[in-house]
């Protein structure tokens, strides 16, 4: 038998560590090195291992395909490998020769053997299997025979280039629906999603099909980071491993900012020194600043292969490329705009050298917005290259065309993507740099702060009849989240800073001001309609007096909306929703009427129930009622056996009877999921609950045990108390990672310390949990606040 070389250092297969050999005696080595280098490094020792296995026979040639083919070696990838032969009888011997080493080996193996009209047969049948053929690179063996085979699908490749590409785009299209975009993916696949590794692949096809000019600049050294950071991640994971999981995002960032130095500038993905600004999120939090890298990157080559297929397709269509034009038309599309071969392209008279414009970029991007066409390479980067930014202050013009780009509509986010990568919107807002790409953690927003803040102006836009200046709307959508990832409270930055870009754009000075007031206080009606008692007259007061006018509330209405829906269907569920329209109603009524509502009594439906004999239950769809003789613990019975029942409350409100010593509990609930329970099951239990007969801790241990316990969240609960924001009450506010029966083990605890729960609001965002107690009582003094608040605490750690 022939020895079988070692595996080459710098791969690894899954191996024991402990073990110093793997089946076939092959020792495990050492991942060596991120970047280019280290890839090219690994493929030259893989060429010369494969290149002693295969038998030194003639008629035959091993090629590399895939990441081997290309030189993008990492150390827990596959190995695609063809042998090609030119009708050996004995090559199936000479193959297992190559196969068996490198499986002995604990290497994934891609393999076949095949002759040269299978091989063109099978790229021509199969545009995945055609696409690697295009990365085959000789390996070992016949080298004649393996350039011919390279040149000859190649060729192949060119000639059949439209039904080819347009087969690519299909599964291309298909990858992107399921994959998603990995942009704004919280861990998305960095190989299969839009703007990943494979869109790089698919673009170099394009190219070699001699169509559009192939990746280079910044698409290759985003293409080439990406690589790296896949390269680190499976060199954390220890594994083959695509997503960025949360956990191992800060050891890939520490693994990626310690290789920078030794990588040339344009492949390194992180910063390299340190922070000169303590405002620098990407220079003081890695992993925030690696998310954002991987984001930016994405984005870079989503937009490159958008660019490229949008020429296949006009390669479809028999439309001319690459400026093989012959008789053209143009439609007017805006001054100095117009549309040519469905692309916004400028007028000639828009390109005289002594014209410089301030507003043309505006302009045309607004019109491409507009009109949901695309703006042609080569326009946006004699934009780039050829306009001013405007002065300071904007003339009027430039302002006009600005707003008028804010309400475009759907077709912004595109438009604004397009000028965004050719360097234009800084131009127009210098202080975008500060949250391009900023991740936004968790599972409230679906987008990084940048896209969330265009998604809102989309929104916005078509709220914009419902206010009396949508052009301020249309600028506090954009400009509401400005203010992020400085450590500071956000809205209070934003708005400083967008009194600045206020100015900057040539507002009046009380346009500023709205402005800035807009942006502080983006926040409020949804904050308040979901943690706080919108029947208290202090709650409806308070809001009244923070926003003084009508004009101001239907601003504020119109954007927590447009935010709300921009971030996602949490932040944007019915319920929440309604809430923030209630609360609009309340204090719109205040602003007219001047008059506080009055106190809310108890609904005839209450009174009802507890004309009966008590405990008495009513179920509804959306409400659970409660009216039992009063009990500090009642709140915490009948919350207990709704979350045993997966109910999740929304609100609880807990009233006294007047000329009674009965207690109502109201909560309104949602399903965990799916339908609800048995109504009439649910009101025997809650019978039992409140009469002390239903085990609530044994049934909602025996839920947990049911699901997998999340993990631990690594901030710990926070109680906020809040004064002065209710009738006859304190509110303690509890921040938590959200758990199963988390209401009654809070309820529970407050009942244990004696405190009178009068109502609760209850704010689920994802993972995180912002509950609201209104407790009557005093709790002036330190010493009791502080027993109320360890209670609190324990039981939302326990």
């Amino acid at each position: 038998m022939r020895s079988e070389p070692a595996a080459p250092d710098g791969l690894r297969g899954p191996a024991d560590p402990g073990t110093s050999r793997v089946d076939g005696g092959v020792p495990p080595p050492v991942v060596d090195g991120i970047g280019p280098a280290a890839r090219s490094r690994r493929a030259d020792a893989l060429d010369a291992w494969l290149a002693r296995l295969l038998p030194p026979v003639p008629g035959v040639a091993l090629l590399a395909v895939g990441g081997l083919g290309r030189r993008e070696c990492l150390a827990y990838g596959d190995l695609d490998l063809i042998i090609v032969h030119s009708g050996r009888p004995d090559v199936y011997r000479v193959a297992d020769a190559v196969w068996y080493p490198v499986w002995d080996a604990g290497l994934g193996l891609d393999h076949a053997v095949r002759t040269v009209p299978e091989v063109l047969a099978v790229g021509r049948d199969d545009v995945k299997a055609a696409l690697g053929l295009l990365d085959a690179r000789f390996v070992a063996g016949d080298r004649g025979l393996a350039e011919r085979i390279r040149a000859a699908v190649r060729v192949d490749w060119r000639r059949r280039a439209p039904a080819q590409l347009a087969a690519l785009y299909e599964i291309t299209a298909a990858r992107w629906e399921r994959f998603g975009e990995l942009a704004f993916e919280p861990e998305g696949d960095l190989k299969e999603a839009r703007g990943g590794l494979r869109d790089g692949v698919a673009l170099r096809g394009v190219a070699l099909a001699q169509l559009v000019p192939g990746p280079r600049g910044a698409v290759a050294a985003s293409y080439r980071r990406l690589l790296n950071v896949r390269e680190a991640l499976h060199a954390r994971a220890g594994r083959r491993l695509d997503r960025l999981v949360a956990e191992l995002t800060d050891p890939v960032a520490t693994l990626l900012a310690g290789a920078g130095p030794d990588l040339p500038p344009d492949d390194r993905v992180l910063p390299v020194g340190r922070p000169a600004d303590v405002t620098d999120w990407r220079r003081i939090n890695p992993g925030l600043a690696l998310r954002a890298q991987i984001a930016d990157d994405a984005r870079t080559l989503s937009y490159a292969a958008q660019d490229a297929w949008r020429s296949v397709r006009r390669l479809r269509q028999g439309r001319p490329l690459l400026g093989r034009r012959g008789r053209v038309t143009r439609r007017p599309l805006d001054d100095g705009v117009v549309e040519q071969d469905g692309e916004v392209v400028l007028a000639r008279a828009a390109l005289a050298p002594d014209r410089a414009d301030p507003a043309l970029p505006i302009r045309t991007v607004a019109a491409a917005a507009r009109s949901g066409l695309p703006v042609a390479g080569p326009t946006l980067e004699w934009l780039a290259a050829a306009c001013p930014a405007p002065p300071d202050p904007w003339p009027p013009a430039v302002r006009e065309a600005f707003l008028r780009l804010l309400g475009a509509g759907p077709g912004l986010v595109e438009a604004w993507e397009a000028a965004d990568r050719y360097g234009l919107v800084e131009r127009w807002i210098p202080e975008w740099s500060a949250v391009r790409n900023l991740p936004q953690p968790g599972p409230v927003h679906r987008h990084t702060v940048d896209r969330h803040l265009v998604q809102t102006v989309v929104c916005a836009a078509e709220a914009s009849r419902a206010v009396a200046r949508p052009d301020l709307l249309l600028l506090g959508a954009l400009l509401h989240d400005v203010g992020k990832g400085r450590g500071v409270d956000h809205s209070a930055a934003g708005a400083a800073i967008a009194e600045r870009v206020g100015v900057r754009m040539g507002l009046a000075p009380a346009d500023v001001t709205v402005l800035g007031r807009l942006v502080r206080r983006h926040l409020l009606l949804p904050d308040t309609a979901t943690r706080r008692d919108l029947a208290d007259p202090v709650t409806i007061g308070t809001v009244a007096e923070a926003v003084d006018t009508t004009d101001l509330l239907d601003l504020l209405a119109a954007l927590s909306v447009a935010d709300a829906r921009a971030a996602g269907p949490i932040a944007a569920s019915a319920w929440r929703l309604a809430l923030i329209d209630t609360l609009v109603d309340r204090v719109r009524a205040v602003l007219r009427t001047g008059e506080l509502p009055v106190p809310a009594v108890p609904a005839p439906a209450v009174v009802a129930l507890a004309a009966g004999p008590l405990p008495a239950v009513e179920v509804t769809d959306e409400t659970v009622r409660v009216v039992a003789a009063a009990d500090a613990g009642l709140l915490a019975a009948v919350a207990g056996c709704l979350a045993a029942h997966r109910l999740t409350v929304q609100s609880a409100d807990v009233a006294s009877l007047p000329g009674s010593a009965a207690v109502a509990v109201e909560c309104v609930v949602r399903p965990d999921f799916g339908t609800g329970p048995d109504p009439a099951r649910l009101a025997a239990d809650l019978r039992r609950a409140v009469r002390g007969e239903l085990p609530v801790a044994e049934r909602l241990a025996a839920r947990e045990r049911g699901y997998e316990r999340a993990a631990a969240s690594t901030a710990p609960p926070r109680v906020v108390w809040h004064d002065g924001v209710a009738t006859g009450a304190v509110v303690l506010e509890l921040r938590a990672a959200d758990r199963i029966g988390l209401l009654y083990r809070v309820a529970r605890a407050l009942a244990g310390t004696d405190a009178w729960v009068r109502a609760a609001r209850i704010s689920t965002l994802g993972a995180a949990a912002v509950d609201s107690f209104y407790l009557v009582g005093e709790f002036t003094r330190p010493a009791r606040r502080a027993a109320v608040a360890d209670a609190v605490l324990a039981a939302a750690s326990g």
